[in-house]
């Protein structure tokens, strides 16, 4: 498990290898993921939008932006988390994911990126 605080929000992320398969005649490998979203702050905040980077052992790297998470604006009062499973496909064993949430301090009204710190995506096979 990774984790990293920005401005008072925890992100802590556990990853798991879910497989392979074949789609378009290439094999594709299927990681799942699991955050956890903690207010650790004194104000109440809303997600509203994500960015991920995602990188694989073969220099290919996707970017991924979009509102909310898995279809969520979750708001956090102080003391509280919202957690999620999400995925990816790489079409190596290895990559690795990182980027930020935008979130909103919705007592002072102000805007904040919240950083998802890098974790590792490997198949167990492919390690040495």
């Amino acid at each position: 498990m990774v984790q990293q605080v920005t401005s008072g929000i925890k992100i802590s992320v556990e990853t798991n290898f879910e497989g392979t398969f074949y789609k378009n005649y290439k094999v594709h490998f299927a990681f799942g993921y699991k955050v956890t979203i903690e207010n650790q702050s004194k104000d109440s905040v809303q997600l509203n939008s994500r960015h991920w980077r995602v990188l694989d052992a073969l220099n290919s790297e996707e970017t991924i932006e979009g509102e909310g998470v898995i279809g969520k604006k979750p708001i956090l009062q102080p003391g509280e988390s919202h957690t999620y499973n999400s995925g990816c496909l790489l079409t190596s064993p290895f990559g690795a994911m990182q980027g930020y949430y935008n979130m909103v301090n919705n007592t002072k009204s102000n805007h904040f990126k919240v950083y998802i710190p890098s974790f590792k995506l490997s198949a167990p096979f492919a390690l040495n």
